[in-house]
Protein backbone atom coordinates (compact mmCIF):
# COMPACT_ATOMS: atom_id res chain seq x y z
CA UNK A 1 0.00 0.00 0.00
CA UNK A 2 1.55 3.31 -0.86
CA UNK A 3 1.99 5.40 2.00
CA UNK A 4 0.16 8.70 2.46
CA UNK A 5 2.38 12.13 2.30
CA UNK A 6 1.57 12.16 5.96
CA UNK A 7 3.16 8.68 6.77
CA UNK A 8 5.82 9.46 4.88
CA UNK A 9 6.49 12.63 6.26
CA UNK A 10 6.10 11.17 9.90
CA UNK A 11 8.77 8.34 8.72
CA UNK A 12 11.18 10.88 7.62
CA UNK A 13 11.45 12.95 10.66
CA UNK A 14 11.75 10.65 12.84
CA UNK A 15 14.66 11.85 14.49
CA UNK A 16 13.46 15.54 14.73
CA UNK A 17 10.29 14.15 16.33
CA UNK A 18 11.68 12.03 19.06
CA UNK A 19 14.10 14.71 19.62
CA UNK A 20 11.05 17.21 20.66
CA UNK A 21 8.73 14.43 22.52
CA UNK A 22 11.37 13.11 24.60
CA UNK A 23 12.74 16.65 25.99
CA UNK A 24 9.69 18.62 26.33
CA UNK A 25 8.39 15.42 28.26
CA UNK A 26 11.05 15.83 30.17
CA UNK A 27 10.25 19.04 31.32
CA UNK A 28 7.09 18.37 31.66
CA UNK A 29 7.14 16.09 34.50
CA UNK A 30 9.48 18.31 36.74
CA UNK A 31 6.81 18.64 39.28
CA UNK A 32 5.45 22.63 38.92
CA UNK A 33 5.49 24.90 36.52
CA UNK A 34 7.25 27.60 38.66
CA UNK A 35 10.26 29.53 37.35
CA UNK A 36 12.37 26.60 36.83
CA UNK A 37 10.24 25.12 34.76
CA UNK A 38 9.58 27.94 32.36
CA UNK A 39 13.43 28.61 32.13
CA UNK A 40 13.90 24.72 31.75
CA UNK A 41 11.20 25.10 28.86
CA UNK A 42 12.83 27.89 27.10
CA UNK A 43 16.14 26.23 27.15
CA UNK A 44 15.09 22.95 25.60
CA UNK A 45 13.34 25.07 22.72
CA UNK A 46 16.25 26.99 21.92
CA UNK A 47 18.34 23.07 21.76
CA UNK A 48 15.42 22.09 19.28
CA UNK A 49 16.34 25.13 16.96
CA UNK A 50 13.67 27.10 17.94
CA UNK A 51 15.99 29.62 18.37
CA UNK A 52 15.88 32.20 21.39
CA UNK A 53 13.29 34.94 20.34
CA UNK A 54 11.24 32.41 19.14
CA UNK A 55 11.38 30.33 22.48
CA UNK A 56 10.66 33.38 24.56
CA UNK A 57 7.95 34.31 23.14
CA UNK A 58 6.53 30.23 23.07
CA UNK A 59 7.82 30.34 27.22
CA UNK A 60 5.94 33.49 27.78
CA UNK A 61 2.78 32.62 25.76
CA UNK A 62 2.74 29.09 27.75
CA UNK A 63 3.31 31.03 31.03
CA UNK A 64 0.23 33.49 30.81
CA UNK A 65 -2.17 30.40 29.61
CA UNK A 66 -1.53 28.61 32.44
CA UNK A 67 -1.95 31.57 34.39
CA UNK A 68 -5.19 32.08 32.94
CA UNK A 69 -6.18 28.97 33.14
CA UNK A 70 -4.82 27.73 36.36
CA UNK A 71 -3.82 24.39 35.29
CA UNK A 72 -1.63 21.55 36.89
CA UNK A 73 -2.50 19.53 34.77
CA UNK A 74 0.76 18.30 32.39
CA UNK A 75 -1.34 16.55 30.13
CA UNK A 76 -3.27 19.86 29.96
CA UNK A 77 -0.22 22.42 29.62
CA UNK A 78 1.09 19.78 26.81
CA UNK A 79 -1.97 20.52 24.85
CA UNK A 80 -1.70 24.52 25.53
CA UNK A 81 2.08 24.17 24.23
CA UNK A 82 0.94 22.48 21.02
CA UNK A 83 -1.62 25.20 20.63
CA UNK A 84 0.48 27.74 20.83
CA UNK A 85 3.14 26.47 18.25
CA UNK A 86 0.43 25.41 15.52
CA UNK A 87 -1.08 29.03 15.78
CA UNK A 88 2.89 30.46 15.47
CA UNK A 89 2.84 28.59 12.22
CA UNK A 90 -0.69 30.00 10.80
CA UNK A 91 0.85 32.04 7.96
CA UNK A 92 -0.88 33.39 5.23
CA UNK A 93 0.06 31.54 1.80
CA UNK A 94 -0.10 33.33 -1.44
CA UNK A 95 -0.03 30.78 -4.42
CA UNK A 96 1.23 31.90 -7.70
CA UNK A 97 -0.91 32.61 -10.23
CA UNK A 98 -0.20 31.57 -13.84
CA UNK A 99 1.45 31.90 -15.66
CA UNK A 100 4.05 33.17 -13.22
CA UNK A 101 8.01 33.55 -12.73
CA UNK A 102 10.00 31.58 -10.14
CA UNK A 103 13.23 33.00 -9.28
CA UNK A 104 14.56 30.25 -7.01
CA UNK A 105 17.92 31.72 -4.66
CA UNK A 106 20.04 30.41 -1.64
CA UNK A 107 23.06 30.07 -0.60
CA UNK A 108 25.53 27.10 -1.98
CA UNK A 109 24.68 23.52 -1.35
CA UNK A 110 21.12 23.92 -0.13
CA UNK A 111 20.01 22.07 -3.09
CA UNK A 112 18.61 24.78 -5.10
CA UNK A 113 19.36 22.63 -8.34
CA UNK A 114 17.62 19.36 -7.57
CA UNK A 115 14.68 20.95 -6.34
CA UNK A 116 14.09 22.74 -9.25
CA UNK A 117 14.61 19.56 -10.91
CA UNK A 118 11.44 17.86 -8.42
CA UNK A 119 9.67 21.41 -9.09
CA UNK A 120 9.88 21.08 -12.81
CA UNK A 121 8.84 17.34 -12.98
CA UNK A 122 5.65 18.05 -10.35
CA UNK A 123 4.41 20.93 -12.07
CA UNK A 124 4.94 18.73 -15.72
CA UNK A 125 3.20 15.55 -14.22
CA UNK A 126 -0.05 18.05 -12.93
CA UNK A 127 -0.07 19.16 -16.92
CA UNK A 128 1.70 22.80 -16.90
CA UNK A 129 3.96 23.73 -19.46
CA UNK A 130 7.19 24.84 -17.50
CA UNK A 131 10.38 26.19 -18.77
CA UNK A 132 13.71 26.29 -17.05
CA UNK A 133 16.35 29.12 -16.56
CA UNK A 134 19.68 27.65 -15.96
CA UNK A 135 21.02 31.17 -14.97
CA UNK A 136 23.92 29.75 -12.32
CA UNK A 137 26.66 30.31 -15.09
CA UNK A 138 29.07 29.79 -12.45
CA UNK A 139 29.07 26.33 -12.34
CA UNK A 140 29.07 24.17 -15.88
CA UNK A 141 27.54 21.29 -13.10
CA UNK A 142 24.80 23.16 -12.70
CA UNK A 143 23.47 24.10 -16.18
CA UNK A 144 24.50 19.95 -17.73
CA UNK A 145 22.44 18.48 -14.30
CA UNK A 146 19.78 20.98 -15.29
CA UNK A 147 19.97 20.04 -18.51
CA UNK A 148 19.80 16.36 -18.11
CA UNK A 149 16.52 16.61 -15.90
CA UNK A 150 14.79 18.46 -18.42
CA UNK A 151 15.18 16.37 -21.09
CA UNK A 152 14.18 13.47 -18.61
CA UNK A 153 11.14 15.10 -17.59
CA UNK A 154 10.46 16.43 -21.16
CA UNK A 155 10.39 20.09 -20.24
CA UNK A 156 11.75 23.20 -21.85
CA UNK A 157 15.24 24.59 -21.19
CA UNK A 158 16.83 27.73 -21.68
CA UNK A 159 20.98 28.27 -21.24
CA UNK A 160 24.13 29.56 -22.33
CA UNK A 161 27.81 29.57 -22.24
CA UNK A 162 29.70 29.28 -18.45
CA UNK A 163 30.54 32.64 -17.29
CA UNK A 164 27.92 34.61 -19.75
CA UNK A 165 25.59 37.01 -17.56
CA UNK A 166 23.18 35.37 -16.08
CA UNK A 167 20.92 38.38 -16.33
CA UNK A 168 20.81 37.52 -20.20
CA UNK A 169 20.47 34.15 -19.83
CA UNK A 170 16.86 35.14 -17.46
CA UNK A 171 16.48 38.12 -20.37
CA UNK A 172 15.99 34.93 -23.16
CA UNK A 173 13.85 32.98 -21.18
CA UNK A 174 11.34 35.46 -20.41
CA UNK A 175 11.17 35.69 -24.17
CA UNK A 176 10.70 32.39 -24.89
CA UNK A 177 8.21 31.65 -21.91
CA UNK A 178 5.65 34.12 -23.73
CA UNK A 179 6.61 32.66 -27.19
CA UNK A 180 5.48 29.12 -25.51
CA UNK A 181 3.09 30.16 -23.61
CA UNK A 182 4.65 28.57 -20.28
CA UNK A 183 2.65 28.42 -17.54
CA UNK A 184 5.73 28.43 -15.11
CA UNK A 185 9.51 29.96 -15.45
CA UNK A 186 11.75 28.26 -13.29
CA UNK A 187 14.76 30.29 -12.91
CA UNK A 188 18.22 29.15 -11.13
CA UNK A 189 20.54 31.01 -9.76
CA UNK A 190 24.15 30.58 -8.75
CA UNK A 191 24.73 29.67 -4.88
CA UNK A 192 25.91 32.55 -3.21
CA UNK A 193 26.97 33.81 0.18
CA UNK A 194 24.46 36.11 2.01
CA UNK A 195 27.06 38.41 3.01
CA UNK A 196 28.98 38.74 -0.72
CA UNK A 197 27.79 42.27 -1.45
CA UNK A 198 28.47 41.87 -5.34
CA UNK A 199 26.79 38.55 -5.80
CA UNK A 200 23.69 39.71 -3.85
CA UNK A 201 24.47 43.52 -6.14
CA UNK A 202 24.30 40.78 -9.35
CA UNK A 203 20.79 38.71 -7.72
CA UNK A 204 19.39 42.45 -7.63
CA UNK A 205 20.17 43.17 -10.99
CA UNK A 206 18.01 39.76 -12.16
CA UNK A 207 15.40 40.53 -10.27
CA UNK A 208 14.96 43.81 -12.35
CA UNK A 209 15.11 42.66 -15.55
CA UNK A 210 12.75 39.61 -14.16
CA UNK A 211 10.35 42.70 -12.91
CA UNK A 212 10.74 44.82 -15.77
CA UNK A 213 10.10 42.17 -18.44
CA UNK A 214 8.14 39.94 -16.49
CA UNK A 215 4.53 41.66 -17.68
CA UNK A 216 1.68 39.00 -17.62
CA UNK A 217 3.68 37.09 -15.31
CA UNK A 218 3.13 36.73 -11.77
CA UNK A 219 6.59 36.62 -9.48
CA UNK A 220 6.71 34.52 -7.02
CA UNK A 221 10.70 34.02 -5.42
CA UNK A 222 11.38 30.91 -3.54
CA UNK A 223 14.24 30.83 -1.36
CA UNK A 224 15.89 27.37 -0.50
CA UNK A 225 17.07 26.64 2.54
CA UNK A 226 18.76 24.05 4.38
CA UNK A 227 17.42 22.69 7.56
CA UNK A 228 20.95 21.07 8.74
CA UNK A 229 22.24 24.67 9.45
CA UNK A 230 19.85 25.50 11.87
CA UNK A 231 19.69 28.79 13.45
CA UNK A 232 21.88 30.09 10.04
CA UNK A 233 19.28 29.54 7.76
CA UNK A 234 17.30 32.20 9.15
CA UNK A 235 20.31 34.89 9.14
CA UNK A 236 20.22 33.97 5.16
CA UNK A 237 16.64 34.11 4.79
CA UNK A 238 16.75 37.92 5.96
CA UNK A 239 19.41 39.24 3.88
CA UNK A 240 18.33 37.63 0.69
CA UNK A 241 14.63 38.86 1.60
CA UNK A 242 16.12 42.36 1.55
CA UNK A 243 17.75 41.91 -1.64
CA UNK A 244 14.55 40.31 -3.19
CA UNK A 245 11.56 39.47 -1.79
CA UNK A 246 10.82 36.21 -0.58
CA UNK A 247 7.17 34.45 -1.50
CA UNK A 248 7.97 31.25 -0.01
CA UNK A 249 10.79 28.72 1.30
CA UNK A 250 11.45 25.33 0.54
CA UNK A 251 13.38 23.50 3.50
CA UNK A 252 15.30 21.07 2.32
CA UNK A 253 17.20 18.16 4.41
CA UNK A 254 14.72 17.39 7.35
CA UNK A 255 15.20 14.21 7.39
CA UNK A 256 18.45 14.70 8.04
CA UNK A 257 18.92 16.43 10.99
CA UNK A 258 17.13 15.86 14.52
CA UNK A 259 16.50 19.69 15.20
CA UNK A 260 13.76 20.05 12.93
CA UNK A 261 12.18 22.53 15.30
CA UNK A 262 14.03 25.24 12.92
CA UNK A 263 10.99 25.55 10.79
CA UNK A 264 8.79 26.57 12.88
CA UNK A 265 11.36 29.59 14.27
CA UNK A 266 11.57 30.62 10.38
CA UNK A 267 8.35 31.06 9.79
CA UNK A 268 8.15 32.82 13.28
CA UNK A 269 10.71 35.05 12.62
CA UNK A 270 10.17 35.56 8.80
CA UNK A 271 6.43 35.66 8.63
CA UNK A 272 6.90 33.74 5.15
CA UNK A 273 5.63 30.35 4.94
CA UNK A 274 7.50 26.98 4.34
CA UNK A 275 5.76 25.36 0.98
CA UNK A 276 7.97 22.47 0.38
CA UNK A 277 10.02 20.52 2.58
CA UNK A 278 12.78 18.06 1.36
CA UNK A 279 13.18 14.87 2.95
CA UNK A 280 14.88 12.64 0.47
CA UNK A 281 16.67 12.45 -2.60
CA UNK A 282 13.48 10.77 -5.18
CA UNK A 283 11.64 13.94 -7.14
CA UNK A 284 8.58 12.43 -4.81
CA UNK A 285 10.38 13.39 -1.89
CA UNK A 286 9.83 17.06 -2.55
CA UNK A 287 5.79 17.55 -0.25
CA UNK A 288 3.76 20.41 0.73
CA UNK A 289 4.49 21.28 3.90
CA UNK A 290 1.58 21.42 6.25
CA UNK A 291 2.31 23.12 9.01
CA UNK A 292 -0.33 21.91 11.96
CA UNK A 293 0.62 18.39 10.57
CA UNK A 294 4.42 19.01 11.27
CA UNK A 295 3.12 20.33 14.62
CA UNK A 296 1.28 17.00 15.38
CA UNK A 297 4.44 14.94 14.77
CA UNK A 298 6.32 16.29 17.38
CA UNK A 299 3.60 15.62 19.43
CA UNK A 300 2.60 12.00 18.70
Amino acid sequence: MELSLYERMRNKLVKTADNFKEKIENVMYMGSFDDDFFDELEETLILSDLGAQTSVKITESLRAKIKETRSKSKEEVMGFLKEILVEMVQVETEKPQLPTIMLVVGVNGVGKTTTIAKLSERYKKEGKKVVIAAADTFRAAAVEQLDEWAGRVGVDIIKSTTGADPSSVIFDAIGAAKARKADILICDTAGRLHNKVNLMKELEKISRVINREGEGFAIHNLMVLDATTGQNAINQAKVFHECVEIKGIVLTKLDGTAKGGIAISIIDEMQIPIEYVGIGEKSEDLIDFDPKKFVDLLFE
